[in-house]
């Protein structure tokens, strides 16, 4: 795993996240973008194991719902190729190619 390619990862999955842990699942998995889905799917499993919801009346809410549903919009985003990596087999789209742009007049009316 390359300097690229691990700051993706901590990109996408956080700062704090253990990159010895990155590294052996990266050389298992054999692509980043299969590393953070793994990663995820690990952290929405713990976060289902849980209640989504604590209430102690008059003292303290704390909700989790809306986290699952960021970790479930996330993960559904780097499975359908929306988020880049920097190892996709067509490689991220840096937007420094040559385009060519056609003007054409417009009619009169």
């Amino acid at each position: 795993m390359d300097t690229a390619i691990r700051a993706w990862l901590l990109g996408q999955l956080g700062a704090a996240t253990d990159v010895n842990d990155l590294e052996n699942r990266y050389d298992r998995l054999g692509s980043a973008r299969a590393v953070a889905i793994e990663v995820l799917n690990g952290r929405l499993a713990d976060l289902l194991a849980q209640p989504t919801t604590v209430n102690v009346s008059g003292v303290v809410a704390v909700g989790f719902g809306e986290n699952i549903k960021a970790l479930e919009r996330k993960i559904a985003a780097l499975q359908a190729g929306d988020i880049p990596a920097p190892d996709d087999p067509d490689g991220p789209d840096t937007g420094s190619g040559i385009g060519w742009i056609v003007l054409q007049a417009r009619p009169r009316r």
